[in-house]
């Protein structure tokens, strides 16, 4: 892995350069400043976790005057006014200091080229490639279909609930360039990073950050390495999370009788994932939970006993959690009473959040003693102490900008900073109960830092459908633009989640997206918000047989998975990779956001459209590729269309891998009968 990156100031007679090794990212001149700080108002306006963001600008002020001195630049209007900002050069970094306390917004421009690629930003949905589009970076809920043209959804009333190509659990002000460098701004300040113009990427922050951080190497997959480096590596998945599905059930004592008929038809269950453990509450949004975190004793009558039996056959079982308590449970009234909720900025009151025929309150993530006591009183006692051995740990990405957090901190800075604190909390649990790598939860939300505190993520409440920026692909590119930013481990829920509006699944869209999840890290099914009226992986005899051989395909892999996790621990290089980090020279890998590669040795270009059984396939530039299900070799760098019939999805192996006798029994049928 390369060096963080050598800064050099080079001065200019009417401004300066700042370069990076050959690359020059910032070019100040007089007539076209770099650097525009100022003042602004934010309007934010909150419903459901949908937000909706306005700003005031009261005052703009280009910094035009530049005098350089040593590792040291002030900038100010012009030659006549006070220094207004002020950067610090050093290794690595970008220290930036404004000489105005009021000052709350920076706006920074960076050199661009015409054929430039930028990745990165978080966990992007709809775009891999941020060239030629802006991106807003606040988590929140990404909203129905996100695409406000063709949005369909129950009570979306608002474009806010539509969401749009940028709306994601997890944004992150970091990006990768085709360039080779990497900036991160050091702040958990609303911020949009604007690719769209040719020559310069405009950079708007609604705070000075404390520096911009800078990383450069030869290769792409040395950044993605510093990245994992600088945010923190995820740890190795437990073998029983990468060794067969985690079969995801919300039917009472019922679920165990499905989960032995699912045995008995084959499917590789490694864990049971129950998320209504504490019970059901049901909406018109569909069947939710019941929000006090305590085991539901009508719904799973003796579940720690279960829990053991479970165990004892190889079988792990998982629970839900969020930071939230409805207060309609008990578990609220004693959290109010310790003081340990987030509350109204004007009077001494829970701050609760509708969540649609429901009120909650937020437990302060910023009080040391409220996290305490939620590790304790809920997840040791409630979750760990019973036997589960993880969870799904969800949301993190609601907090209202105008709360008032017990440690003084501004609400417009916690906000994006939630989900971390969230994990961390997560974390902590575990840490303190022993045996951390044998225990999992998993999250969708994220910001900076996310990976050091979050062994898995998870790419959210998918539409159950194909569609461009809600449905099966979105899951592909989301696990490729986290992953970039050194987020090893990720996964999706099988036949997605939000169903509304008569949106359903479709027999083919479980199958094909059980076919996808067979070669991603972890193997997990949802039975989603409407469990009754869309199909799951136990409906009919062919769904069912189908999701069992993909199972035992997931399965199969482990030993490869395995090799994947000890690779990602030492390098932070994701399980889940774009082409283009192994195959930089072939311009043909840049764009192919639907196509990735499982590890250095597997490539997977799974069906996401309806009613097809061939698909076009890629194969990259510089090795020769096998057929995973017929062993046919193929020359790379070439296009070709691909038989995929349900069962057989596109997926090649590289000529030459040390796992070659692994992926050449795939090819005999009997292997998986």
């Amino acid at each position: 892995m390369a060096a963080r990156c050598l800064i050099k100031i080079v001065a200019q007679a009417d401004g300066f350069d700042i370069v990076l090794g050959d690359v020059v990212l910032i070019a100040h001149r007089c007539y076209r400043p770099a650097f525009t700080i100022g003042e602004g108002t934010p309007d934010i306006g909150s419903d459901r976790g949908h937000f909706a963001l306005s700003d005031t600008v009261t005052r703009t002020i280009p910094l035009r005057h530049a005098d350089v001195s040593g590792h040291a630049i002030v900038l100010a209007h012009d030659a006549a006014s006070d220094p207004a900002l002020t950067l610090r050069i050093h290794r690595g970094h970008i220290a930036l200091a404004s000489h105005d306390p009021a000052i709350n917004r920076l706006w920074l421009a960076l050199e661009a080229e015409r054929d430039e690629s930028v990745w990165g930003c978080g966990e992007q949905m709809s775009y891999l490639n941020l060239r030629g589009r802006r991106f807003p970076l606040w988590t929140g809920e990404p909203g129905v279909g996100r695409d406000p043209v063709a949005a369909r959804g129950e009570s979306l009333t608002t474009a806010a609930h539509m969401g749009d190509y940028w709306t994601t659990y997890y944004p992150q002000p970091t990006f990768l360039s085709s360039r080779r460098y990497a900036l991160h701004a050091d702040s958990r300040a609303y911020a949009e990073f604007d690719f769209t113009a040719p020559d310069r990427h405009l950079l708007e922050i609604w705070d000075v950050p404390a520096r911009l951080e800078l990383f450069s190497a030869p290769a792409l997959t040395g950044l993605v390495s510093q990245l994992a480096d600088r945010f923190g590596k995820q740890p190795p998945l437990p073998d029983w999370a990468i060794s067969g599905v985690i079969v995801g059930l919300k039917d009472g004592t019922n679920s165990f009788t499905r989960l032995d008929a699912m045995i008995d038809a084959g499917v590789a269950v490694t864990g049971l994932w129950c998320e209504d453990w504490a019970g059901i509450r049901e909406t018109s949004f569909g069947k939710r939970l019941f929000w006090d975190w305590q085991v539901n004793d009508t719904r799973y009558p003796d579940l720690a006993k279960r829990i053991v039996q479970l165990r004892g056959r190889g079988i792990r079982f998982l629970g839900y959690v969020n930071p939230y308590l409805a207060i309609d449970g008990p578990l609220y009234e004693r959290a109010r009473q310790l003081g340990h909720l987030v509350l109204h900025q004007t009077r001494d009151e829970p701050y609760l959040v509708d969540f649609g025929e429901f009120t909650c309150a937020m437990i302060d993530l910023t009080h040391q003693a409220a996290s305490d006591w939620f590790i304790d009183r809920i997840l040791q006692r409630e979750m760990l102490d019973a036997g589960m051995s993880g969870w799904m740990a969800d949301f993190g990405e609601y907090l209202p900008a105008d709360a008032r957090l017990a440690n003084g901190s501004d609400p417009l800075l916690a906000h994006n900073e939630w989900p971390v604190l969230w994990a961390q909390t997560n974390a902590r649990a575990i840490a303190q109960a022993g045996n951390a790598g044998d225990r999992l939860f998993f999250m969708r939300a994220g910001h900076s830092g996310i990976g050091a505190h979050c062994p898995l993520l998870w790419a959210g409440d998918q539409s159950v459908d194909f569609s461009r920026h809600d449905g099966i692909g979105t899951a592909i590119c989301a696990a490729l633009s986290a992953g970039l930013l050194g987020n090893a481990y990720h996964h999706s829920d099988i036949g997605g989640y939000t169903s509304l509006n008569g949106n359903i699944r479709s027999a083919e869209l479980i199958m094909r997206w059980a076919e996808l999840s067979a070669f991603t890290p972890v193997m997990r099914s949802h039975e989603g918000n409407r469990p009754e009226e869309n199909l799951q992986v136990d409906s009919t005899p062919e769904i069912l047989s189908h999701f069992a051989y993909m199972t035992r395909v997931h399965a199969a892999l482990a030993p490869y998975m395995r090799a994947l996790c000890d690779e990602a621990s030492d390098s932070g290089l994701p399980l889940q990779r774009p082409l283009f980090l192994h195959y930089p020279q072939d311009l043909n890998c840049l764009d192919l956001q639907f196509h990735y590669l499982l590890g250095r040795d597997v490539l997977v270009v799974p069906v996401i459209e309806p009613q097809t059984e061939e698909w076009p396939v890629y194969l990259p530039e510089g090795d020769d590729w096998l057929h995973l299900w017929s062993a046919r070799s193929y020359a790379g760098g070439t296009w070709l269309t691909i038989d995929a019939p349900l069962g057989a999805p596109p997926v090649f192996y590289r000529k030459g891998s040390p796992f070659a006798a692994l992926f050449d029994t795939f090819c005999d049928p009997d292997v998986f009968a």
